[in-house]
C-alpha cells in the first residue's frame, strides 16, 4: 500500500500488527515507567541505606550506560539479530532490577541502576529500529503516537504507583515492579519479534573506543551540572570536544555506529538529527525546574505541581494523536518547523508565567512546548527513516532515542550551569529567584530556535526520492 494511503488507528492493533505494537509499547513503557518509579523510590532506599551523596549517581550511571547501549544497538542488532539482541538486553535490564532490589547498600543499588540504564538503552534503540522494518511508513506516525500515549500515562501513573509500592509495601517494590513486565516483554519477543538473517553479513568490530568517549562525553555533561559555574563551563567544553570527536572517529570507521552524515548540514539525516537533539536540550529547561519553581513561588504542594508540569505530557500526547493521519508531505513539513517554534514561544511563556504571576499563561505555556513536541516528534522520525539507505536505517532509527536522551542530559546541565551561575541556589524570595531562573529559560528559548533552523533546513533537504526505499513502499 503506498504512502497516500492512510492507514487507520485500529490497523495497529489488528492481528497482523497488534503483538508488535504492544512489544515497542512495553519496551517504551519499561523505560517511561522505570524513570518515575526509580526517581520516587530512591530518597526512601537512601534513607535505609544511607549514602545520599551518591542519589545523583543512581540517574546519572542509568543515564550514561542508557546512551552508550542505545549507541551500540545498532550493531549489536546486526551481530544476533532483532529477537537475541532484545532479549539479552531485556535480560541485562532484569539483573539490574534484582541487583537493585536487593541491595544492602548504595554501591549495589548504583550496581544495579548501571545495568538497568546499559539495558534499557539498547531495548530502547532497538525498539526504534523495529518500527519501519514491521510497519509501513502510512502507521508510523501512529506508533509514535502510542508511545507519546504511554510518556503520558507513565508521566501521571508512574509517580503515584511508585509512591504507593514504596508507602505500602518497600522501595524494592518499586523497582521488582519490573520484573513482571520483562518477562512478558522477552516472552513476546521470542514468538513474534525476527531472528537473524541468514544473509551473510560480516562480523562487526567492537566499537569500544567510540563508545568510551560517548560515554565519557556524557559523564562530563552530568557532572557539568552539579559543578560551580566555572568548572561546569570547563566540563562542557570537554565533553563537547569528547561528542564531536566520536562522531569524527565514527565517520572514519569500517563499522559505523551512525548513519552516513549524522550530524552533517547538508543531508536530512544530519540536520534532522539536530533537531532530535537540540528540541530535547531546549524542553529539559522546563522539566527540570518548573515543578520545583511553581512550590517555591506560588506555595503549591507537590501533587499540584506535579499535575502541572504534567500538563506538557498530556499535550504531546493528543497533539500526536490528532496529527498522525496527516498525508500530505508539504503538511509534514510545515509541522516539523512548526514543533521547535511552538517550543520556543512556549518556553518563553512559561517564564511569562512565572513572572507575572499568571497561571493560565503558564498552562497555555505548557501546552504549546506539549505540542511543539507532539506535532513534530513522529513525522520528523518518520523523515530521517525514510531519507537514509537500507543499509543505514537500524542506525538512525536506533540512533534517534539515542540522540534524545543525550539531548535531555545536555540540557538538564546546561540549565543548572545557567541556573547557578545566576545564584539560583543562594536566592531567597520571590524577586530573587525570578530573576536568577530567567537566564535558564531564555537559554532554552535560544536552544529551540536553533533546533527550528535545523528544522527549517531538514524539511527543505527532503526530496521525493528520500521516499523511494522499500520501507516507504510499505
Amino acid at each position: 500500500m503506498s504512502d497516500s494511503q492512510s492507514g487507520s488507528w485500529a490497523e495497529i492493533f489488528t492481528p497482523r500488527y497488534a503483538t508488535v505494537t504492544l512489544i515497542l509499547c512495553l519496551g517504551v513503557a519499561l523505560f517511561a515507567f522505570n524513570a518515575f518509579l526509580a526517581s520516587v523510590a530512591l530518597p526512601t532506599a537512601v534513607q535505609q541505606l544511607g549514602g545520599v551523596a551518591l542519589i545523583s549517581w543512581a540517574l546519572t550511571l542509568y543515564l550514561v550506560l542508557a546512551i552508550m547501549g542505545g549507541a551500540g544497538a545498532a550493531l549489536l542488532k546486526q551481530r544476533l539479530g532483532s529477537r537475541m539482541a532484545l532479549i539479552v538486553s531485556g535480560g541485562v535490564f532484569l539483573v539490574g532490577t534484582l541487583i537493585a532490589a536487593n541491595a544492602s547498600s548504595m554501591t549495589e543499588v548504583l550496581i544495579g541502576r548501571s545495568f538497568q540504564g546499559l539495558g534499557e538503552g539498547v531495548v530502547a534503540a532497538i525498539c526504534f529500529a523495529l518500527i519501519p522494518e514491521l510497519f509501513p511508513s502510512r502507521l508510523v506516525p501512529k506508533v509514535f503516537g502510542m508511545q507519546a500515549v504511554i510518556w503520558a500515562v507513565a508521566a501521571f501513573g508512574g509517580p503515584v504507583l511508585a509512591g504507593l509500592l514504596t508507602e505500602l509495601v518497600s522501595w524494592r517494590a518499586a523497582f521488582l515492579i519490573n520484573v513482571p513486565v520483562v518477562l512478558i516483554f522477552a516472552a513476546m519477543v521470542a514468538f513474534r519479534v525476527p531472528g537473524k538473517s541468514n544473509d551473510v553479513v560480516e562480523s562487526p568490530g567492537f566499537p569500544g573506543i567510540r563508545l568510551v568517549v560517548i560515554g565519557g562525553g556524557i559523564m562530563l555533561v552530568a557532572l557539568a551540572g552539579i559543578a560551580p559555574p566555572l568548572q561546569a563551563t570547563g566540563l562542557l567544553a570537554g565533553a563537547a570536544a569528547m561528542l564531536v570527536g566520536a562522531v569524527q572517529l565514527d565517520r572514519r570507521s569500517r563499522t559505523r555506529l551512525m548513519p552516513t552524515g549524522a550530524f552533517w548540514p547538508d543531508t536530512t539525516v544530519g540536520s534532522g538529527l539536530w533537531v532530535a537533539l537540540l528540541m530535547p536540550v531546549a524542553g529539559a529547561t522546563s522539566a527540570v525546574y518548573l515543578v520545583l519553581l511553581v512550590q517555591q513561588l506560588w506555595g503549591y504542594g507537590p501533587t499540584l505541581a506535579g499535575g502541572i508540569g504534567a500538563v506538557m505530557a498530556v499535550a504531546w500526547s493528543l497533539s500526536a494523536i490528532v496529527v498522525a493521519n496527516v498525508r500530505q508531505r508539504e503538511t509534514r513539513k510545515v509541522l516539523i518547523r512548526t514543533g521547535p517554534a511552538l517550543l520556543s514561544l512556549g518556553l518563553l511563556g512559561v517564564l511569562t508565567g512565572l513572572l507575572t504571576g499568571q497561571l493560565a499563561v503558564l498552562l497555555v505555556a505548557q501546552l504549546a512546548i506539549g505540542a511543539g513536541f507532539g506535532i513534530s516528534n513522529g513525522y520528523l522520525n518518520l523523515t530521517l527513516m525514510e531519507a537514509s539507505s537500507d543499509a543505514d536505517r537500524d542506525r538512525t532509527s536506533a540512533l534517534i532515542p539515542t540522540t534524545q536522551s543525550a539531548g535531555n542530559a545536555i540540557g538538564a546541565a546546561l540549565a543548572g550551569v545557567a541556573a547557578n551561575g545566576a545564584g539560583y541556589a543562594t536566592a531567597t524570595g520571590a524577586a530573587a529567584i525570578q530573576q536568577a531562573i530567567t537566564p535558564v529559560f531564555v537559554l532554552g528559548a535560544a536552544m529551540a530556535a536553533l533546533a527550528f533552523l535545523a528544522a527549517w533546513r531538514t524539511a527543505g533537504l527532503v526530496r521525493p526520492q528520500d521516499t523511494s526505499s522499500s520501507f516507504a513502499a510499505g
